[in-house]
């Protein structure tokens, strides 16, 4: 961990932000050199960071010289910080504050001890050691039960041992946050392997439920305007599946379908 602030431009934003944002927490200034608020606030952001020793990056943007990203995060005035952490925007403030409420919102985006005992827990389970990792997601929630990395981590193990009303008891506080309808979409998706009918819903259904997603989604489309519940479904398994060609796939062609 180095470095306490660097300059971001509109072009190296999703390297220099969004992925930095995942090894720690990126504090974005929006900011302009003619804007009198935005020299009182940035020198004490700059002093915050150069205090917390690199706990989270400082990164300034000069929104004249870099619109784009601004734009895209609807910021009509400066100064406005918005912070990031894991690939997203998590708390934000506009105009200057006082160093005193800085260090305030700065101490509600460092990680807590349950996010350290969380991301330990990650580890324990991707090293094979599930139990070890569970019973550590499961203490953190104890302490802090709104915790979201130990209640997406701890969803996701119960899905794997297939204690799918307990996954989707864990996942939904967290509503509506991606992962966790992410989560609650693979609930849904497991539940469907037992279904028995003969229609080609059912049929597809269970082609999903079996991981065979490209003709699941398939037969969804097939009979999509027959049944609206086709489309939930296909909504479904883009939530379990995430980004990635095949979504972007069949988003397109289910709009050519039904518009």
């Amino acid at each position: 961990m180095t470095g306490t602030k660097i300059d971001a431009t509109d072009a190296e934003f999703a390297t220099a932000v969004l992925e930095a944002s995942k090894e720690r927490p990126v504090v974005v200034d929006f900011w302009a050199t003619w804007c009198a608020p935005c020299r009182a606030l940035g020198p004490i952001l700059e002093k915050v960071a150069q205090e917390r020793g690199g706990a989270f990056l400082l990164a300034k943007v000069d929104t004249d010289a870099n619109p784009m990203v601004a734009g895209q995060l609807g910021v009509q005035s400066i100064p406005t910080v918005v912070a990031f952490r894991d690939g997203r925007p998590v708390d934000g403030f506009v105009g200057a504050l006082p160093e005193a409420q800085v260090n305030a919102f700065i101490d509600r985006l460092l990680p807590t001890a349950g996010d350290v005992a969380a991301s330990d827990a990650a580890a324990e389970a991707e090293a094979g050691d599930v139990e070890g990792a569970e019973a550590r997601y499961r203490e953190v929630l104890a302490g802090e039960p709104g915790n979201r990395a130990a209640r997406i981590g701890l969803a996701h193990l119960l899905l794997e041992r297939d204690a799918v009303a307990e996954a989707e008891e864990t996942a939904r506080p967290l509503l509506p946050d991606a992962e966790a309808e992410a989560v609650l979409a693979a609930c849904r998706i497991r539940g469907w392997a037992a279904l028995d009918g003969s229609g080609p819903l059912d049929g597809a259904k269970r082609l999903a439920a079996a991981g065979e997603f490209a003709p699941a989604l398939e037969g969804f489309l097939a009979v999509v305007r027959e049944h609206p519940e086709a489309r939930e479904a296909m909504v479904d398994v883009f939530a379990m599946l995430g980004e990635g060609a095949l979504v972007a796939e069949y988003r397109r062609r289910l709009a050519n379908a039904l518009f």
